[in-house]
């Protein structure tokens, strides 16, 4: 087993050789191991069957083991991410603009590489392949660090990368896996100055909040999600019915899963109703105001504050009437993660308030929460959604994982 720093210096030497990597070669590679992912389902599948058995042992629950769970469609799907990957155009070496200064200087801005990314996440073995992929053809190294949940999965999936980049005459080290899953290494890895250049957590909201508190090394925040539905005075009910119940239902455990219902008090009596129809196929509890009960009755539990911060990651949503559009605005602002947010309406000038106002890395008009996904936006695979405001916000694709450099051709100025 390699320790945490020999990874590291692993990594850092294999930064400088995948950086200068052209992108056939680094396609070739993602070919190579989407191949090889596909070709050795079976070995995958048996690791895997060993972490969700533990996993179940352990007490976790139906979500957790949702995310865990690897079969012949999903490791199919993974490899389809790779392909995906090696199709995009490659954001290495792009000139973003170039211009001439007075003195004759020509001064550009170009995308290079981070260098050595690493990535902490938690019991998605998918993840394993998604972030190395990526960082692959963006041109770094990564490190990762997965949860002790998914560890033989990972490491199976990491084996068979590795040995398809040697095939490729490429060198392995540009994907390591961190094999120690305690949380000492965890905190050594968030202080590994001088080799990662960011580190990127991607789980729950113990995990991120502990990177962001404990890194010393540049980080990216990857955010839990507390999405809202908001059905506007004017929604046609049946889309906020249909849109409710696939953000909500379609696949609770993901942070772009609706959280959260707000609706205007207007419609309340006669939508409300017709969203606990659609959600009570999937047994959904709800958390209401005072309002929600008098209309839906005694089954709604009471909702505090607490519930409207939640990130249930499950069959449960909290649900608020509100009096109009700014309340809405507001309360979405003081109890969202800045993910992802939605208004059903027919009124054009409501959209484009809540489009304004609403302070999230994605707003919606007319459609579910469910689409902020890189697949969805056409990146292809992604690293995460980014919640913060510097550097990269959203779904983070390809450009997100590249940074950018200067480049300035002279003929022998000197400054004055």
């Amino acid at each position: 087993m390699r320790q945490l720093l020999e990874i590291a210096e692993d990594a850092r030497r294999a930064k400088y050789t995948v950086a200068k990597l052209g992108t056939n070669d680094k396609n070739r590679a993602l070919l190579a191991i989407a191949d090889a992912l596909e070709a050795r389902a079976d070995e995958i599948i048996a690791a895997n069957a060993a972490d969700i058995e533990n996993g179940r042992a352990a007490g976790l629950n139906d979500g957790l083991i949702d995310r865990l769970m690897l079969d012949k469609k999903r490791i199919a799907g993974i490899a389809e991410g790779c392909r995906q990957v090696a199709a995009l155009p490659d954001p290495v070496g792009e000139v973003l603009w170039m211009r001439k200064r007075p003195n004759g200087l020509n001064i550009g801005q170009k995308r290079v590489p981070m260098g050595v990314i690493g990535i902490i996440y938690e019991a998605r073995p998918n993840v394993t392949v998604d972030a190395a992929a990526l960082c692959f053809k963006a041109g770094s190294a990564c490190i990762l660090r997965g949860g002790k949940e998914a560890f033989r999965s990972s490491m199976c999936l990491t084996k068979i990368m590795r040995e398809a980049l040697a095939s490729c005459g490429l060198p392995e080290n540009a994907i390591n896996l961190v094999e120690d899953t305690s949380r000492e290494t965890a905190t050594q890895m968030m202080k590994l100055n001088g080799y990662l250049d960011v580190l990127i957590p991607r789980g729950g909201a113990g995990l991120i909040r502990s990177v962001v508190m404990n890194a010393t090394v540049p980080v990216i925040e990857t955010g839990t999600g507390n999405c809202h539905i908001y059905v506007d005075a004017s929604a046609d009910l049946e889309m906020a019915k249909n849109i409710l119940v696939n953000a909500k239902c379609q696949r609770p455990s993901v942070c772009n899963a609706a959280e959260s219902l707000l609706v205007h008090r207007d419609v309340a009596a006669k939508f409300l109703p017709m969203a606990a129809e659609g959600l009570a196929g999937d047994h959904v509890t709800i958390h209401g105001c005072a309002r929600t009960t008098e209309i839906l009755g005694d089954a709604i539990l009471p909702a505090t504050d607490e519930d409207y911060g939640r990130e249930y990651l499950g069959y449960e949503i909290s649900c608020k009437v509100v009096d109009s559009l700014d309340e809405a605005i507001d309360h979405i602002n003081r109890f969202n993660t800045g993910h992802s947010e939605c208004i059903v309406t027919r009124d054009y000038d409501a959209s484009q308030r809540f489009l304004e106002e609403v302070d999230a890395a994605a707003v919606y008009v007319n459609a579910s929460t469910r689409f902020t996904d890189g697949f969805e936006f056409g990146f292809g695979a992604e690293i995460g959604i980014s919640t913060q405001k510097l550097h990269a916000r959203g779904p983070m694709g390809l450009n997100a994982l590249t940074t950018t450099k200067y480049i300035i051709y002279g003929n022998g100025q000197v400054r004055s």
